[in-house]
């Protein structure tokens, strides 16, 4: 398959990388064209890099990394180092916001564009195991909804249930009384324990992404614009299947959480999805009216009789969808050069005619595919001729 990204630029090279290894790649889109993007770093070696580190973490601790472009990706510096994992940037109102965990749920603003950011502000405190990773974030209504999640267990991996949040843009989203909050949709409650029809037979889900449907023609459209889905990463044996949400906003703004319902009331649980067995991101482009995803192929799909450690993680592929349901290929984004070489947990973001992908990478030196050196960004140019134009139900044969 052909490689439609034309450059791999290393943004971050771990020093250490049996040591110290790099997470959660995220892009955002800041104000006057520049553009932010924000990794953390974890490990033993943490320990020997200055700044500030959170209390709770992978290998104990994590440490996020700002970085800032004024020229549209081609060149970054670095702005901030914040103590947070799981996080994303955002724009909302007139501020850049970064929000994240310490465990605790903590969110930090920028009122320069990215220059200097604030100390994490403690959301919510309560037990200690706050999830998430850079998934799809909202926009609607003057308002901005995302996803954070708790961990099911104290004691081991084992997933996030995710909550629904949203706050008007322009409030002072450092504030706990600017945010709402859905229930928590529980894996366990929600889904039953017995293997589906598919013999999926999922463990958790985790690592949601918010979307909205604009197509009036689509099943699941909601003419009244109150209603997002949640598509999550489904932990399974077979790794091209996702977990659904709804999420639903009340007319006096209160956020509700359930599973999607078919016409006849069966509750559309899993659904197959390319790369849903690991992080994925879901980006709406409004000019094509498609839906892009960047997942990581599987070229085995769980088939081997050979236990591979974390999965399959090399292959970064990116695919369109007018539905969210149906996908095609348009090919793929990198390959590493070995099986513990990854390219995945990326992000993607538009920027005016080329896609950009931030991805968790390694090269030969890396620990394993999981635990990575690398933080690596990959542009397609004039990524919309990828994809057919959309398909029109009521064109004439």
């Amino acid at each position: 398959m052909q490689v439609i990204s034309k450059h791999e630029d290393v943004i971050y090279r771990s020093p250490w990388p049996q040591d110290l290894y790099c997470y959660t790649p995220s892009l955002a889109n800041g104000f006057a064209g520049r553009l932010l993007l924000s990794f953390d770093l974890a490990g033993p070696g943490l320990k020997k890099l200055p700044g500030p580190k959170t209390d709770i973490g992978d290998y104990g601790s994590n440490q996020l990394h700002i970085y800032i472009s004024d020229d549209r990706g081609h060149t970054w510096h670095p702005s901030a180092t914040l103590a947070m994992l799981h996080a994303r940037i955002f724009r909302a109102g007139t501020a850049l916001y970064v929000i994240g965990h310490s465990g605790r749920l903590i969110i930090s603003r920028s009122n320069d564009n990215g220059e200097t950011w604030s100390q994490p502000t403690v959301l919510k405190e309560g037990p200690l195991n706050w999830h998430q990773s850079a998934g799809s974030i909202d926009y609607r209504h003057g308002k901005v909804y995302i996803s954070m999640e708790h961990s099911p267990f104290k004691d081991r991996w084992g997933g996030g249930d995710p909550f629904l949040m949203a706050a008007h843009e322009n409030d002072d989203l450092c504030q706990l009384t600017s945010w709402t909050f859905s229930n928590k949709a529980e894996f366990l409650a929600l889904t039953p324990r017995t293997k589906d029809f598919c013999g999926v037979n999922p463990s958790c889900w985790l690592e949601s992404n918010v979307v909205r449907i604009y197509d009036q023609n689509h099943l699941l459209y909601d003419p009244n614009d109150r209603t997002v889905l949640l598509f999550l990463r489904l932990n399974s044996m077979l790794d091209n299947y996702a977990g659904l949400l709804k999420g639903l906003e009340a007319p006096d703004g209160s956020l509700t959480l359930d599973t999607v319902k078919l016409p006849d009331g069966t509750p559309l649980l899993y659904v197959p999805f390319p790369g849903g067995g690991m992080k994925f991101q879901l980006c709406y482009d409004p000019q094509d009216k498609l839906y892009w995803l960047i997942a990581t192929q599987s070229a085995y799909n769980g088939m081997s009789k050979k236990t591979v450690p974390f999965r399959e993680r090399r292959r970064l592929e990116l695919f369109y969808s007018q539905n969210l349901f149906d996908w095609g290929s348009a090919g793929m984004v990198a390959i590493g050069p070995a099986e513990h070489a990854s390219r995945h947990y990326a992000s993607l973001l538009i920027v005016d005619d080329d896609l950009l992908v931030l991805s968790r990478s390694g090269d030969l030196e890396a620990k394993n595919c999981h635990d990575t050196n690398l933080i690596t960004l990959h542009r397609i140019p004039t990524f919309r001729h990828l994809a057919p134009p959309p398909f029109d139900p009521a064109a004439k044969a």
